[in-house]
């Protein structure tokens, strides 16, 4: 098989594994708390990262690391996986699924804000008008199947979707200036992350909690998938594709992936304004980066 073609099979698989997690996050917040959720998410990803690290060579990479650079993934753990994904879980505990991600996929706009004072990067006329467009697209999402009366949705939860989308973009920017490879830095956060949830869970008496198999599976499959081995399957697709642009559109595909298996696996109801929505958004995305790139 060529390299070109390895690498869309790469995207497409790492786009199916994360258009399954919503419905995992749902099933295992309808077991446990977001607090244990998370704990154990938290450490299978950190072992995941480490076999990830051992297995392509880099392991002798977390020696090279300086104190800054401790420092600062103490910093990005923090951000993710611990306070990120408490409010996206959170998000989640309060919203259906097929509200709650394609809220959260607003990030990318966001990101263009942040790129000024920690880029120094120029803001294009035309990413406010993304901008504008996403929360139309928001708005609609929020409706939950009625237009003209948007409190269906819960306020608390669409706003910690939006909070964590914005959160995201921060993470985002602040893990671009970190110039290390992607798998060590991401584990050394995840280190530092597993070392806050223990501290949560303990405050709040969360190793006390009686964890389900399901819960327990569905956690263990969030925190293998969500940054795990997707994460690996999707660099390899950038790193094999001719041009990232194509490979990196298929992510996409994953809020309706995640519309399908909401529907038939917890019986999530499909709003006619979700996919609505969400092409608001997707398009938005898609309509800024085309003009950047020009």
């Amino acid at each position: 098989m060529k390299k070109g073609s390895r690498s869309y099979l790469y995207a497409a698989l790492a786009v199916f594994l994360w258009g399954t997690i919503p419905t995992a996050f749902k099933i295992a917040l309808s077991e446990l708390t977001i607090v244990t959720m998370l704990g154990i998410t938290t450490m299978v990803s950190t072992v995941v990262l480490l076999l990830i690290v051992v297995f392509t060579g880099k392991l002798k990479l977390l020696r090279e690391m300086t104190r800054r650079e401790i420092l600062w993934s103490a910093l990005l753990g923090l951000i993710n996986p611990v306070v990120y994904y408490l409010m996206l879980l959170a998000a989640y505990n309060r919203l259906p699924g097929q509200v709650a991600q394609p809220i959260n996929m607003i990030w990318p706009i966001i990101l263009v804000f942040f790129s000024i004072p920690l880029l120094h990067q120029r803001i294009p006329a035309r990413s406010f008008i993304a901008l504008l467009i996403s929360l139309a697209g928001v708005y609609i999402i929020a409706s939950q199947g009625d237009l003209f009366h948007p409190g269906k949705s819960d306020t608390g939860g669409v706003i910690l979707a939006l909070l964590s989308g914005i959160l995201w973009a921060l993470y985002f920017v602040l893990n671009v200036r970190d110039r290390r490879d992607e798998a060590v830095k991401l584990f050394t956060s995840f280190i530092f992350g597993t070392i806050y949830m223990t501290v949560i869970m303990s405050a709040t008496g969360s190793f006390s909690e009686t964890v389900t198999l399901k819960g327990a599976a569905a956690s263990i499959y969030c925190g293998v998938f969500e940054m795990g081995i997707t994460f690996w399957l999707w660099l390899r697709a950038l790193q094999m594709a001719e041009t990232t642009d194509r490979v990196s559109n298929l992510v996409y595909f994953a809020p309706f992936i995640s519309l399908i298996l909401l529907h038939f696996i917890i019986d999530e109801p499909v709003y006619f304004t979700t996919p609505l929505g969400l092409l608001l958004i997707i398009g938005s995305v898609i309509f800024q980066n085309r003009y950047r790139r020009a």
